[in-house]
Order: structure tokens, then C-alpha cells, then sequence
């Protein structure tokens, strides 16, 4: 939290303490000199225990004062809210490598199973779109925010083969969003490039729009496996995907197992729908200083003290 003119504020609680001050003294004396005039009788019935709408009065007063005083010194502070309306592409990987079995059952169910639990986590109102990817790009779903409408899609993503044209899906994504708002593309896949498209120029060029880019790489370095029907050793390139996630504002995570594929991607459907936002928090300072004044205006009525 930030405050525009501190001054205010201390200004507001030096006043409020030296009021709480000032009537706790005039109260000392107002007593004091009840009881030297008064029977044991009426002190007895003064002291008795009762609700006093008094006691109220200088309470209220300090209080509209810090308020009033916070209300002067203008603070705002940063909060993350979730932002009706946003935009999110899902790029998933369906070249050959994505049979692989690493990632149980294979790369690329377990991809479906994630993209499912991220059309679940996110916000209502959400427009949600699915770019497919192999040796070329091709839009799945358009952006929708009908939710029955998205998971219906994952079952046209086509089957794993072919190569991986990164570059290519990315830019097919950044076309299929709108041209401002809260933006965000996912992309899920094992990071080996190898048509299309530079995947890191894509990313750089759609960074510069305002466009998130998170990458999500799924897939293990080590497991010693090969991409079923070939002599290729199942891998995941987490460098490039890092670079890409860097220059698109964005993050990167990688995934070596399904449930930790579901999990990375109904978390990211929260914070791809969030921003942050300064907020102002000057007015409803103002409005509390405002609503207490009447509470202590009304306390002093109600005790004699306001005429």
C-alpha cells in the first residue's frame, strides 16, 4: 500500500489522540466536581451500571477524525481481482512425440485430462478458445464461454503425429483473440520444435500486443523411453519454453506427471483471469468519517451533549 500525502494521516491520529485526551481530562473534572456536591445516595444510583449513549460520543469523534485524516492522505494498494470477460487460447501439442508414454497414460491424454480441468477451474464468463498443433496449427474451438460448449471440443483434438510447429500455433492463437482486454494463451506441449515458424520470434512479437504467454511443458528428460513406432528418445526442451514464457510476460512450469498436468492447469485458469488493479482507497475513508460524525453527532443528542 502506498499513501499520496503521509502528513495527513499522522496529522488525523495526533488530533484524534489529543481529543481523547482532552475529553477523558474534562470528564475527570466533570466527575470530580458531580461528587463533591452529591449525596452517597446519587452516587450510588450515578454508578450504577447502565448503558450510557455518552460513551459512545468520544470513540465515534477519534474514529471520524483517523478517517478523515486516512481519507486526506489519499492511500492506494495494489489487489489481484478477477476480470469478467477475459480471453484465454489453449494451445495443445498432437505431434507424434506426444504418444509418448512418460506421462501416463501418454503425453497427449494426459494433455486432454488437463485441458479439461482447466475449462472446470476457470471463472464463468471466460471466453475459452483450442488451438491443435502438430506439423501445422488448426483452431479447434473458437473463443467461447459457454463451458459445455469448450469441453465438447477436447474430443476433436486430433491424435498424436506428425511434427511440431510451435511458432505456427502460437500465432494462430494471437489471431484468434480479440485485440484487447485481459489476454492469455497456454500452451502445453514437450518444447521440441522442429517446423514451422521461430517459436521465440512468435512470442516476442505477440508479448509487444499485451498478450500473456504461460508454457506449460509436459514430459521428462530422463524416463530413457522412446516415442512409440520410432527411435526417438521421448525429451522436453525447457529452455525454449522458458524463453518463450520470459518474453511474453509470462511463466513457465513442467509437468512429469498427469496429476501435476491437472493441477498446473486449474491453477493457471485463475491467474490468467486475474489483474492486478490500484485501487483508491480514498472514498470509502471518506464515508466511514462521514458515518461515524452522525454515530457521535447522535451519541451526543441522545446523552444531552449536542444541543
Amino acid at each position: 500500500m502506498t499513501v499520496a500525502h503521509p502528513l495527513w494521516l499522522v496529522a488525523g491520529v495526533a488530533v484524534a489522540v489529543a481529543f481523547a485526551w482532552a475529553a477523558r481530562v474534562a470528564a475527570r473534572r466533570a466527575a470530580a466536581a458531580a461528587l463533591a456536591y452529591s449525596s452517597i445516595a446519587f452516587f450510588e444510583s450515578a454508578t450504577r451500571a447502565r448503558f450510557d449513549p455518552a460513551r459512545l460520543f468520544v470513540p465515534a469523534v477519534v474514529a471520524g477524525i483517523v478517517a478523515l485524516g486516512g481519507a486526506l492522505a489519499q492511500p492506494r494498494f495494489t489487489a489481484t481481482l478477477p476480470v469478467r470477460g477475459g480471453a484465454v487460447m489453449l494451445c495443445v501439442d498432437t505431434s507424434g512425440s506426444m504418444r509418448a508414454t512418460d506421462v501416463a497414460p501418454t503425453r497427449s491424454d494426459a494433455a486432454a485430462a488437463a485441458v479439461r480441468a482447466f475449462i472446470d477451474a476457470v471463472p464463468n464468463g471466460t471466453r475459452v478458445g483450442i488451438v491443435a498443433f502438430s506439423s501445422g496449427a488448426g483452431l479447434v474451438q473458437p473463443l467461447t464461454s459457454d463451458k459445455d460448449v469448450a469441453r465438447d471440443a477436447i474430443a476433436r483434438i486430433p491424435p498424436p503425429n506428425g511434427g511440431t510447429a510451435i511458432g505456427d500455433a502460437l500465432a494462430a492463437a494471437a489471431r484468434a483473440l480479440p485485440p484487447s482486454g485481459l489476454r492469455a494463451i497456454v500452451l502445453v506441449t514437450d518444447g521440441v520444435n522442429n517446423l514451422g515458424a521461430d517459436p521465440l520470434a512468435v512470442a516476442q512479437q505477440i508479448g509487444t500486443t499485451g498478450i500473456e504467454i504461460d508454457t506449460i511443458g509436459i514430459g521428462t528428460n530422463d524416463s530413457g523411453q522412446f516415442v512409440p513406432g520410432t527411435d526417438v528418445v521421448a525429451s522436453i526442451d525447457e529452455d525454449a519454453l522458458r524463453q518463450v514464457a520470459a518474453s511474453a510476460h509470462g511463466a513457465y512450469a513442467r509437468a512429469n506427471d498427469a496429476d501435476a498436468l491437472r493441477a498446473r492447469l486449474a491453477a493457471l485458469a485463475n491467474s490468467t483471469t486475474r489483474e492486478k488493479k490500484r485501487i483508491d482507497a480514498s472514498l470509502p475513508l471518506a464515508v466511514a468519517a462521514a458515518v461515524v460524525a452522525i454515530a457521535a453527532l447522535g451519541a451526543g443528542m441522545l446523552a444531552g451533549r449536542v444541543p
